[in-house]
């Protein structure tokens, strides 16, 4: 998603859909004036089977929905950032709003459990306020633990988990997330990332499990964890409904097709045969759909461009009905809701009026309007009433979207079940992520059996990613873009060395005397980023190493007999010729909240298991490059991994 920096239930009482005074239009309001009905549908006769938890859900929805006006209807579609309506929660009610969102960074203050509840509950109170009393569902970036909670466990980030290739623990560790994450308020969330990274230039390269379809298909089992095993399961307090995104094809697309700034990947074009879309891009949406049963999915920022008919000619993902529709609908068999990304839909061609038709009609239920929920709330009604959106597609989308709620368990509980919130970060669930940690590492290189090390030894550290856990855990972690620093409670890496050894000096950047030591540990890698603000060539960044970490490796390495040097970052880094210079190299990814983990392999109280998830260049300019390709002439192939054991 594209961001930008920055109890039991009492019976609600009845009002009129949008009745009232029209709201101002402001910067940071929803956004134009709420649509109005001259006469609301009566609610019908009684409560409404749709109250009824002992009715079938398809029968809840149909009742529901024959009660609503098109204004209702279209409300649920609607889906605004809570920045937008906290000076004036009324609007909740007068927009009659389906859901609400916490994009990155957006956070009560303080940022703790019960802040998280507590504001989410107010919003729901509102939107109970409504005509017919149905719940908020609120969506969060809970994309590697619930990452916006300071506190909350951490996991390693998708890129790291794909290394494990154990899909029983990316289950636990989304299961754990979702239980974090709902003890809070949220219902639902904007993961997991099932795209596939065929460019390690890419920015969100570290949001994909890998760039083989087949490995990113197994570690489906993040929506199980989400979401539990059954429909049923959905209504559990400690289940969230989960995402699949970018649909489809946003890990695949053309170095400096982008248009927007200065990306070069992120939000570009796909440029393929039908083919190997279906083989490469689409595989893991049909997995997640057919295997899964995922309860929403997030098309991409990106286009398709097929080479069947040219290239020239391409399609945003928002707009494409063959593929929202024809293929994920239809032939797929989704019956979940789709969800546009941040203001997505402002990318399309032509006026508010032809963006919003065209992206309804292509097949989106849900939209991410920020920060203009009101406009596209009046822009929508005026396509219905014209006749360019259909009231059957409008019914179509809002189905799909009361089917999840009812799902949720929302209409019976909508208020947070705050009952699991004491085992937010516990040492159980900080257990499961310290393990994932340990099961990531890949040992890229261990010459003369360096690895693993002894408590006994002499350490000297050096590197400022081997003290800071900001850096560790990267992007999408409480901000946005993340920040370096202590951000958030847990362990660095060189916390877990010294809880090891207990001779181990540190010096950030390997200026202190290196005399006396038995093993130099040199830790090296990126800062946080996330997006297209990481896309090599935006921004600076780069795929080489720094001339900081170039000349910690080179103090340590050529004055320390034994040098192990660990990367910390997103994606491969260019090592070529810094690895003749060390003894060992493990790539450690970004690790989290839990930098012990790290330590686990290094000193063989675990041993190493990891392999490559993506095939790493021996030089920039070799990308892309990946498995089946027909030069295949990586420094590491996908897969590689050695083992050490004491």
């Amino acid at each position: 998603m594209k961001l930008h920096p920055n109890g039991t239930t009492g019976r609600a009482r009845r009002r009129t859909l949008l009745g009232g005074a029209l709201l101002a239009a402001t910067a940071l309001a929803v956004g134009a004036t709420p649509v109005t009905t001259a006469q609301a549908a009566p609610a019908g006769q009684g409560a409404g089977s749709y109250l009824d938890p002992g009715t079938p859900v398809e029968q809840r929805v149909r009742d529901l929905l024959g009660r609503m006006t098109v204004e209702e209807k279209i409300g649920q579609m609607t889906q605004a950032e809570r920045n937008s309506v906290e000076s004036d929660q009324s609007r909740i009610t007068t927009l009659a709003l389906g859901s609400l969102l916490s994009g990155g960074g957006s956070t009560p203050t303080p940022n703790t459990p019960q802040a998280w509840a507590d504001m989410i509950d107010g919003y729901q109170k509102r939107a109970l306020d409504t005509r017919l009393h149905i719940p908020l569902l609120y969506g969060i970036d809970s994309v590697h633990g619930d990452n916006n909670l300071v506190g909350a466990t951490v996991f390693p980030h998708n890129i790291a988990l794909g290394a494990t290739r154990d899909p029983d623990l990316v289950r636990e560790a989304a299961r754990i997330t979702a239980a974090e994450t709902r003890a809070t308020g949220p219902q639902w969330v904007f993961a997991p990332c099932v795209c596939v990274a065929r460019d390690d230039r890419w920015g969100r390269t570290y949001e994909s499990y890998g760039e083989d379809p087949a490995l990113v298909t197994r570690m489906e089992t993040a929506i199980d964890g989400l979401q539990g095993d059954n429909p049923r399961d959905l209504a559990r307090p400690d289940r969230v409904l989960a995402t699949a995104k970018h649909f489809a094809g946003d890990g695949d697309t053309a170095y400096g097709s982008s248009t927007n700034g200065g990306y070069k990947l992120d939000q570009g074009v796909t440029i393929t045969d039908r083919e190997h879309f279906r083989t490469i891009d689409l595989a893991p949406y049909v997995a997640a759909v057919r295997e899964h049963g995922v309860g929403s999915i997030m098309p991409s920022y990106s286009s398709v461009d097929w080479t069947e008919d040219g290239i020239g000619n391409p399609v945003k993902m928002s707009a494409n009905k063959e593929l929202l529709t024809d293929v994920l609908k239809q032939k797929t068999g989704f019956d979940g809701f789709l969800i546009s990304d941040w203001d997505a839909i402002h990318q399309l061609p032509g006026d508010y009026a032809t963006q919003v038709r065209t992206a309804v009609n292509a097949g989106l239920d849900m939209f991410m309007e920020p920060y203009s929920a009101g406009t596209f709330e009046q822009t929508l009604l005026a396509e219905v009433r014209a006749g360019r959106v259909t009231t059957a597609r409008i019914d179509d989308a809002v189905r799909r979207i009361l089917r999840a709620k009812f799902r949720l368990g929302l209409f019976e509980h909508p208020y947070t079940d705050r009952s699991g919130a004491a085992a937010i970060g516990s040492p159980a669930h900080r257990a499961v992520a310290r393990k994932a940690v340990a099961e990531s590492q890949v040992l890229l290189k261990n010459d003369g059996h360096a690895l693993p090390l002894r408590p006994s030894q002499r350490i000297y550290v050096a590197g400022t990613n081997a003290d800071d856990i900001g850096n560790q855990a990267g992007g999408w972690t409480v901000t946005w873009q993340g920040q370096s620093g202590a951000t958030i409670p847990g362990t660095t890496i060189l916390q877990g060395i010294r809880q090891n050894a207990a001779r181990t000096t540190y010096s950030a950047d390997a200026s202190a005397p290196t005399d006396g030591y038995d093993v130099g540990v040199v830790v090296i890698g990126e800062t946080p980023y996330a997006e297209g603000v990481g896309d090599v060539g935006n921004n600076g960044r780069t795929l080489e190493i720094s001339a900081a970490d170039r000349a910690a490796v080179d103090r340590v390495c050529g004055a320390i007999r034994t040098c192990v040097v660990l990367d910390v970052a997103g994606r491969p880094q260019i090592i070529t010729g810094e690895l003749p210079k060390t003894d060992a190299f493990v790539m450690s990814w970004l690790p989290g909240s839990e930098g012990a983990g790290v330590a686990d392999v290094l000193f063989g109280k675990r041993p190493f298991t990891g392999k490559l998830p993506v095939s790493w260049p021996r030089s920039e300019a070799q990308e892309p490059v990946n498995i089946g390709d027909q030069q295949y002439d990586p420094l590491f192939a996908y897969g590689f991994g050695l083992s050490a054991r004491r």
